[in-house]
């Protein structure tokens, strides 16, 4: 599957910072995510 975090995060205008913050991660999950360094759970991916 594509990642499509980083293209759809940024046509809201969001920051990785605002993403986390609505997550619940840090910035560095959400970093990790969007590099394909780090697979979210399942749990995660459907927030």
């Amino acid at each position: 599957m594509r990642n499509t975090l980083r293209e759809l995060r940024a046509e809201r205008g969001w920051t990785q910072a605002d993403l986390s913050e609505e997550l619940g991660v840090s910035r560095q999950t959400v970093n990790a995510i969007e590099t394909g360094k780090y697979d979210p759970s399942l749990p995660l991916a459907f927030r």
